[in-house]
């Protein structure tokens, strides 16, 4: 009986040990791969699954995330002759589990230095300067590159992206010359078209000022003008209204003797004209003048 207890006690703990190493729950986005007496026999996606004691096992085990893998720096002969250091960052993902397993090694040691050699003949094309602005091409030839020789290995590679690009220090400096060079060139150049356009203005200033006070003065003319044309209308209009002539008589009169009287004032010496009574002659004179001119 004992015997008996013992042997069914063995058994449950066989089939025990046989359902623990058998039942295989594999998780989301990953993928188990079974071989059956060392051979390929299938692909076990996200789920519960049974396997046969003593002759299925887990060979591989593979997630099918996309994963980034680190490249580490390398030094890369540019065109013109100058090694830098160069490092990125690889992003892939495994489409096919089972060639992932079988088809290489390791994909993601191959992928590595793929996209190394990769980097080290795309650097080799450019000059260092250009280097900087072509990092869009670059990770572009990387990826095609890479994403070309891990098919066969069931490996999509999604993109490629530089992350340092580091020149010797002697370049940087020389770089950081040129830079700063660079900036005081912009400086010297804003600062002259500030100049140019500070003189542009304060000579369309002048131009206007000067446009200005010519207007004004053209405006002063025509005034007066137009205040001596109607200071004439008027006198004409008095000289043919009652008792205009004897007026203007009686003025250039009065204005004779005290011109004549200022000039005795000024000078020592006078010429006396010979009818210097005639002051109806002059006043006469002045006014047959005047009759002409109207």
């Amino acid at each position: 009986m004992n015997a008996g207890l013992v042997f069914l006690g063995l058994v449950a703990v066989i089939v025990i040990v046989a359902i623990l190493k058998t039942a295989v729950i594999v998780p989301q986005k990953s993928a188990y791969i079974v071989e059956r007496l060392g051979k390929y026999r299938c692909t076990l996606d996200a789920g519960f699954h049974i396997l046969i004691p003593f002759l299925d096992r887990i060979a591989y085990r593979h997630t099918l995330k996309e994963m980034a893998i680190d490249v580490p720096p390398q030094q890369c002969i540019t065109k013109d002759n100058i090694a830098v250091d160069v490092d990125g960052i690889l992003y892939m993902q495994v489409m096919d589990a089972a060639k992932a397993s079988y088809g290489i090694n390791n994909y993601i040691f191959a992928s590595t230095q793929l996209a190394q050699t990769t980097m080290r003949s795309e650097m080799g094309k450019l000059d260092l300067d250009r280097s900087f602005e072509e990092r869009t091409a670059i990770n572009a030839a990387i990826v095609e590159a890479v994403d070309k020789a891990s098919d066969p290995w069931g490996i999509k590679v999604t993109r490629y992206e530089i992350k340092n690009i580091t020149p010797p220090q002697t370049i940087r400096d020389a770089m950081e010359k040129q830079m700063r060079a660079e900036r005081e060139k912009r400086a010297m150049i804003a600062e002259s078209e500030g100049e140019r356009q500070s003189k542009i203005n304060r000579a369309e200033g002048e131009r206007q000022s000067q446009i200005a006070l010519a207007e004004g003065k053209a405006r002063e003319i025509t005034l007066v003008a137009e205040a001596q044309a109607a200071g004439i209308t008027k006198v004409a209009e008095a000289l043919n209204g009652p008792g205009g002539r004897e007026s203007v008589n009686m003025q250039l009169a009065q204005q004779y003797i005290k011109e004549f009287g200022n000039l005795a004032k000024v000078n020592n010496t006078m010429i006396i004209p010979s009818n210097l009574a005639d002051v109806a002659g002059v006043i006469k004179s002045c006014t047959k003048v005047i009759q002409e001119t109207k």
